[in-house]
């Protein structure tokens, strides 16, 4: 058992080269999402559950959800209460976006990356996403629609944003 532990501090300070990177914290954080799925995945199989077969609607569905619904969670005003306590208020970081300094050490900085980036929270988002398939289709696809439904206004506004300003040029 020592030399497993000794290799595991040997490999994060070979991995690390000197900089402070949490990985007993993501691996911590690999085994919350992995029980996670195996839980879905069980819970599915006690109750007679299976995986709806997604037609291609389905997964542009699922895509857009989870492209917005992660951004949303990992950069909107509104859901930095949520982030707070792991990171560090830096400014905008575009339109509807804030610039966030992740804080805190361990598990705290592993949650806080894991938060503050949109493309870490995809396979979380997308992975509630199929699990709420299997277990409630409909509300998940109506939920899906209303975050597409936000995700087509932001590009129009974008667009509208992007129009007023060359007409003013």
């Amino acid at each position: 058992m020592n030399s497993i532990t000794e290799t595991v501090k040997e490999n994060e300070r070979a991995y690390s080269q000197g900089e402070p990177r949490p990985l007993k914290s993501y691996a911590g954080t690999l085994a919350v999402y992995g029980a996670a799925v195996g839980a879905t995945a069980l819970v599915a199989r006690l109750t007679g559950r299976r995986a709806p077969r997604l037609g291609l609607w389905d997964v542009a569905l699922m895509a857009v959800t989870t492209h917005k619904a992660s951004r949303t969670l990992a950069k909107d005003s509104v859901t930095s209460p949520l982030r707070a306590p792991f990171t560090r208020y830096k400014g905008t970081a575009g339109p509807a976006e804030l610039a966030e300094e992740v804080r805190g050490k361990g598990v705290k900085h592993a949650i806080g990356e894991l938060i503050t980036c949109p493309f870490c929270m995809a396979q979380w988002i997308g992975t509630a996403y199929a699990a709420g398939m299997t277990f409630a289709p409909d509300a998940t696809r109506l939920a899906g629609a209303t975050m597409t439904a936000v995700a087509g206004a932001d590009w129009l506004q974008l667009a509208y944003a992007r129009l007023q300003k060359a007409a003013e040029d």
